[in-house]
């Protein structure tokens, strides 16, 4: 009897853990010898008695250490095995739906009686197939609004059924016979999305397609709607097909595009509110600059003022312009300049200004403070470098790449060869008199020249200077 119990434990082995089965089989094989210890030496003054009430202790302990402690400390471990593996079956069987936040909020599939016996169980799924034919499944497609259809090896569509007439407008009969292909109802810019995640489902059996896109209606009507497509096949694998729904996504797309729109709205009102309260800010430094007649104070005043201002002037275009996040900083650097130059009444000297900008959008993050380098940069240049009040301002801001090839320079300066993933260059330069040499610019007293140093490293840029024939600044970042 107790062979029998270790056979049959065997043949259940993979219902334990490792450890646990080794337990039982070593108390089995404990409680063999016990047994012969006293059938043999029933004498109990005999040492192979005394063994076997050994045995019978050790048995006991095994088989504690195995059922009690192990039980009641993991109860759920043979639970959780069992469902884990009943779960990855499930899902060999039945589609599941995700929602807006990948929930699971249906389940689709076919409930099936296993037979007892396995050549009984293979025979009964075929017939179950054939019983359980897409078009005549009403009790499912009663409760799913959507149509399912289902596709041969080549993508040829072979069954559809639902509401096929109520999504589309046309009749089933119509899209089964060819006379309306369901590719031309796609939206164009749409087709090569389900083409793609087609090619992957044929190179991987087990890849799902998901797809979210437009379908014209008869009647012009633009819906949205999403396909959930997987891979199904007989056991032997010779026949391959594919099956799938389709159902209505519009009022979803809808609410999400509503929702964009309010939420790009309250953004940009934040932008216009922040740039209010930086103009008050700089109306308030105006009013009181009024009160102080010091040509240096009077100055700091203004520097103070220009820089809220080439603040402002960012969320202004954030506000204005098409992004949410993101503005054309060449632009605003047309605005930015055209401001200084009003600010420092050079109008009608003879202090020209030449841009040379390509288009390049960037985030606040890096055109808040790039503003601030530019209007320091350019402030100090109309300031000092020319006494004569003659003389050109020259900004160049583009792609580094459209940089190198225009002059042709494809190396760093030495300065900057310790930093070499830079996408974008900005150069300011002037024919003025020039900054002299002993001015070190990186450890500057000026106020200027420190915010430009600090803010060329918040940007993981890096910035030098050539003192030829005037002030040139490159910065690359």
């Amino acid at each position: 009897m107790l062979l029998c119990s270790l056979f049959l434990l065997y043949k259940k082995k993979k219902r334990f853990e490792n450890h646990i089965f080794k337990l039982l089989a070593v108390a089995i094989v404990l409680a063999v010898f016990k047994e012969l210890s006293f059938t043999l030496y029933p004498q109990v003054n005999e040492f192979p008695n005394f063994m076997g009430y050994f045995f019978k202790l050790l048995l006991i302990y095994l088989i504690y250490k195995a059922v009690v402690e192990t039980g009641f400390e993991n109860p759920y471990s043979l639970l959780f095995r069992e469902l884990k593996s009943r779960e990855e079956d499930f899902r060999q069987k039945a589609i599941f739906l995700g929602g807006e936040y990948n929930h699971i909020c249906r389940i689709i599939g076919v409930n099936k009686n296993l037979a007892e016996s396995k050549n009984l169980a293979e025979s009964n799924q075929e017939n179950l197939k054939e019983k359980h034919d897409w078009e005549s499944d009403h009790s499912f497609m009663q409760h799913f609004p959507g149509i399912k259809f289902q596709l041969d090896e080549n993508f040829t569509l072979k069954s559809i059924s639902g509401p096929v007439e109520e999504m589309i407008g046309y009749r089933k009969e119509d899209i089964l016979s060819g006379k309306m292909d369901w590719m031309e109802m796609i939206t164009p810019e749409d087709r090569h999305l389900i083409f793609e995640k087609r090619e992957k489902m044929k190179s991987n059996p087990n890849f799902v397609i998901e797809n979210e896109f437009r379908i014209h209606r008869k009647n012009g009507e633009t819906k949205w709607v999403r396909e959930i497509t997987q891979r199904v096949s007989d056991r032997s694998e010779t026949s391959v097909k594919f099956q799938g729904l389709i159902y209505d996504i519009t009022e979803r797309k809808t609410a999400e595009e509503f929702l964009e729109k309010i939420n790009k709205l309250r953004i940009k009102e934040i932008h216009h509110r922040i740039k209010n309260n930086l103009q008050v800010i700089s109306s308030l430094l105006s009013l009181q600059a009024e009160k102080f007649e010091d040509k240096e104070v009077l100055e700091a005043f203004r520097e103070s003022q220009n820089r809220i201002s080439s603040i402002a002037m960012i969320h202004e275009e954030l506000h204005e312009g098409e992004g949410m996040d993101t503005l054309d900083f060449a632009a605003y650097l047309r605005k930015l300049t055209a401001d200084l130059f009003s600010s420092y009444r050079v109008g009608d000297d003879s202090i020209s200004l030449k841009l040379d900008l390509e288009q390049v959008y960037l985030n606040m993050d890096t055109a808040i403070p790039l503003g601030i380098i530019v209007n320091e940069l350019v402030s100090n240049a109309l300031k000092y470098a020319f006494p004569a009040r003659d003389g050109e301002i020259y900004i160049n801001f583009c792609r580094t790449e459209t940089f190198a090839a225009r002059y042709n320079i494809f190396s760093l300066d030495e300065e900057c060869l310790n930093k070499n993933d830079f996408r974008y260059m900005l150069v300011v330069a002037d024919n003025g008199k020039g900054i002299p040499e002993e001015i070190d610019f990186k450890n500057a007293e000026s106020l200027g020249l420190q915010l430009v140093n600090i803010l060329v490293e918040q940007i993981d840029g890096c910035i030098e200077l050539k003192r030829n024939q005037g002030t040139k600044y490159s910065i690359r970042f």
